[in-house]
């Protein structure tokens, strides 16, 4: 294994134990008893931002030719994984951006709702971390390298488990209009309503979302070859 990938690897884990130990475990209490919820939250964000921006730059060394190796090759049909699944994905970013969320930092009073989950809240209660997961899904199905597989993985483990630990921490704060919104709600997509807790109603995700969501889509096609370095169309 290559300098880089080794380099990659701790990266990618200090960012899933950021998650996971410092937002997503007990220790979050006690640092928020230290410097209440607004400075936690300055702090987390800070760490995240650095955290980030170490992730790509590590990808990016990681990724080079002579330093990456493959994995596995991926099918011709995996290939249109992205191009299929982003619109999809950037529909929930959209949706969770622009729908009062209780799962969302500083929305808890969005519980007490009178209809606390619409739109996008419908299909699940974790629309922008779905779209995460999905996003690093259906790239890592379209690359069959090492750095893409510990990039993608680092990024859908944290997305994953938070939702969980978001389920935890809004239902210890407030039992009872947790529970009310838990009933309606779910977080594996579109649970709720196969249960009959919920239905889906079109109409409140909106068409404009939708616009909003393949116009991003075909925004990052555009650039893709300049950000990334490779078209993201799979017959170019």
């Amino acid at each position: 294994m290559t300098p880089e990938l080794t380099a990659l690897i701790v990266t990618a884990g200090a960012w899933i134990l950021l998650h996971l130990v410092v937002a997503g475990s007990p220790l979050r209490r006690v640092i928020v008893a230290k410097i209440r919820e607004p400075g936690f939250q300055g702090m987390f964000s800070l760490l995240s931002l650095a955290g980030l921006v170490a992730l790509v730059m590590a990808y990016r060394s990681a990724s080079a030719p002579g330093v990456n190796f493959d994995l596995w090759v991926p099918s011709h049909a995996a290939l249109w994984t992205p191009l299929v699944v982003m619109p999809v994905a950037l529909l929930l970013l959209v949706g969770s951006l622009t729908t009062p969320n209780p799962t969302s930092v500083g929305m808890e009073r969005a519980l007490h709702a009178p209809t606390p989950a619409r739109g996008i809240l419908r299909v699940t209660r974790h629309p922008m971390l779905w779209g995460f997961v999905l996003w690093a899904a259906a790239h890592l199905a379209a690359n069959g390298d090492a750095a893409s597989l510990v990039l993608f993985v680092a990024v859908a483990v944290p997305a994953l488990t938070g939702m969980f630990s978001i389920d935890r921490k809004r239902a210890r704060r407030d039992p009872v209009g947790w529970q009310r919104y838990a009933a309606v709600t779910s977080i594996v997509p579109f649970a709720a309503i196969a249960a009959g807790r919920n239905q889906f109603v079109a109409g409140e995700i909106g068409l404009w979302r939708a616009g909003v969501a393949l116009l991003v889509a075909a925004a990052i096609v555009a650039v893709h070859p300049l950000l990334i370095g490779v078209s993201a169309l799979p017959f170019s």
